[in-house]
């Protein structure tokens, strides 16, 4: 498959993405979440709205304006913040489109990260990621992050989140 990448448009998402977004994160976390009409965290993911209004969403599209990937910076004092620090940067729900994946675009917004927080003045930026998602983890790894043990957590008994960080 082409690489995407060179074709990105990578930008601050507007209110007419937020239903692509929305519906791009749940499709790309589909296999990593219960039946979407008993998963709470489903609405969660499908609320763009509320990420991109107490954080900061981030959408990645094709030259024709196709919504291929997102991100959610949390900048501080942003209530989607989970385990930064405050000279971290962090971020929240990558996700790529099934069909988009492996192409470049989860590469591309994790670069905008490190560059946005980098621009700011962060020392590092952290995040916590699903055990289970492993392609991620080797995205993040290929990146310079490094897992922090010390910083996994349990938002729930079920739900078991491992950190990463990559010092800027």
């Amino acid at each position: 498959m082409p690489d995407l990448a060179d074709d990105l448009v990578l930008r601050r998402a507007t209110q007419a993405d937020y239903l692509s977004a929305g519906a791009v994160t749940v499709a790309a976390y589909q296999p990593f979440i219960g039946d979407p009409a008993h998963d709470d965290y489903v609405a969660r993911l499908e609320d763009a709205a509320s990420r991109d209004h107490d954080a900061e969403l981030w959408v990645a599209t094709s030259a024709a304006d196709e919504l291929l990937g997102c991100v959610t910076i949390c900048p501080p004092g942003s209530r989607w913040r989970e385990i930064a620090t405050d000279d971290e940067g962090e971020f929240r729900m990558l996700a790529v489109a099934p069909t988009a994946q492996g192409r470049g675009v989860g590469r591309a917004l994790v670069e905008l990260v490190l560059d946005r927080f980098r621009t700011d003045g962060a020392s590092a930026v952290a995040l916590s990621s699903l055990r289970e998602m492993s392609d991620a983890h080797r995205l993040y790894e290929r990146l310079g992050f490094t897992r922090m043990p010390d910083r996994d957590w349990r938002p729930l008994p079920e739900v078991d989140l491992i950190a990463f960080r990559k010092e800027l």
